[in-house]
């Protein structure tokens, strides 16, 4: 009877070491799908994002090309003045035409990179060349411009060329600066909290506490809080010998510590697992 009993709880434990390596199973293949899945999703953005860098790359060389035909042709705009300007000013036409689609280009280019997972800072880094090597483009145009200018040459194109390229870099400057003021602007959004202490009565006549709810309804007096940082602000002074919050925030990411005067100063341990739940922090003192 008791081998029995002793082959029945064999069989039992056998079935379970099966199924809990059936299940194992299934878990590493749902990881591994999902792993290959976000390396395809990987792979697909940063093959966009390099077909569009080739292409701004191949812009330029054109540029390169068409500028060598304009020196070939300033050699000659005193022996035939006519063809050799119609030659400059279409090549002119042509290299303004190729820097305002790499403009284009260079803004998809950067919005193809904030919007990818992928954060390449060689990426970041060749992008800022581009627009360095744009607007290099747009002072040798100018350079050229003054240089016909003193042999009294005027090519209307050249002109054109000159305005609309230092419109197109100034645009991309500014639409640069906009962007790194909305990223600012985010950044501070996300790493800024509020918080208050008071008593019981306090609280109260400022909305925040309502029939024993902290934060109730929306119509609590916003200006009694006091606006901090959550990277830098790690410590607050509650200058009492008693407090607790009534906001929710996990347990473990802060201590009440006491001072030499037994009195209390909130430690925030983990800033990004305190404010997780809430970016309004309540304290009651008494």
């Amino acid at each position: 009877m008791k081998k029995l009993v002793l082959l029945s709880l064999c069989v039992a434990m056998l079935a379970s070491c099966d199924s809990k390596k059936g299940g194992d199973q299934d878990r590493l293949k749902t990881e591994n799908d999902s792993l290959l899945t976000e390396l395809s999703q990987r792979n697909s953005e940063l093959d966009e994002m390099m077909s569009t860098f080739n292409e701004i790359q191949d812009g330029f060389r054109q540029i390169n090309a068409a500028e060598s035909r304009v020196d070939l042709q300033r050699g000659t705009i005193t022996e035939n003045a006519a063809s050799a300007k119609q030659q400059i000013a279409s090549d002119i036409q042509f290299i303004t035409k190729t820097m305002e689609a790499n403009k284009v280009q260079i803004s998809k280019l950067q919005s193809q990179l904030r919007n990818s997972k992928t954060n390449s800072a060689q990426l970041k880094k060749a992008i800022e060349g581009l627009t360095a090597e744009l607007e290099s483009k747009t002072k040798q145009i100018q350079a050229l411009q003054e240089e016909l200018a003193s042999k009294n040459i005027r090519i209307q194109e050249l002109d054109d060329a000159v305005t609309g390229l230092n419109a197109n870099v100034q645009s991309l400057s500014d639409e640069n600066a906009s962007k790194t003021k909305t990223v600012s602007e985010q950044d501070k959004a996300i790493n800024t909290a509020w918080f208050v202490f008071g008593t019981k009565s306090e609280l109260k006549s400022q909305k925040i506490l309502q029939s024993g709810t902290v934060l109730k309804s929306a119509d609590f007096n916003k200006d009694y809080f006091t606006e901090i940082d959550i990277r830098s602000t790690k410590e607050i002074k509650l200058y009492s010998k008693r407090a607790e919050l009534l906001t929710s925030h996990p347990a473990g990411s802060y201590t009440l510590a006491k001072d030499e005067k037994e009195q209390l100063t909130l430690k925030i341990n983990s800033p990004k697992e305190f404010w997780s739940v809430s970016k309004y922090l309540v304290i009651q003192v008494k």
